[in-house]
């Protein structure tokens, strides 16, 4: 599968961590899906209802985002995964959970977890 679509930035207020500080005050994490999915059908006939609504895709993420509270940004990024494959016309998806402010005692950009999953 070559097609993607990609939603990049979906942010939102956090307390993931294992960390007191962070479960208790949180932080900013940011998202970044890329959607595997055969674009043709719907590209062929300008029908949304042949690919994946990416506005609602990007609603569950936040959601998950700024939900429960993880320890682990691993787990963030396996619930997203298993959100968004549960839209119909997925064959895949990529996650990238971003932690720029994570506690880590020296100068460093972001700490990103990446993770592919594939529809079963």
């Amino acid at each position: 599968m070559s097609d993607r679509i990609e939603i990049l930035g979906i942010s939102g207020w956090g307390h993931h961590g294992v960390l007191a500080e962070e479960r208790r005050e949180g932080q900013e994490f940011s998202v970044d899906v890329a959607l595997g999915v055969d674009t043709r059908d719907a590209a062929r006939t300008d029908d949304l209802a042949l690919t994946v609504d990416y506005g609602e895709v990007a609603q569950r993420v936040h959601a998950l985002i700024v939900g429960e509270a993880f320890d682990l940004i691993e787990t963030l990024a396996e619930r997203i995964a298993d959100a968004v494959l549960a839209f119909d016309g997925l064959v895949s998806v990529e996650v990238a959970v971003h932690k720029p402010s994570a506690p880590i005692p020296v100068p460093f950009d972001d700490v990103i977890v990446r993770i592919r999953r594939e529809r079963a």
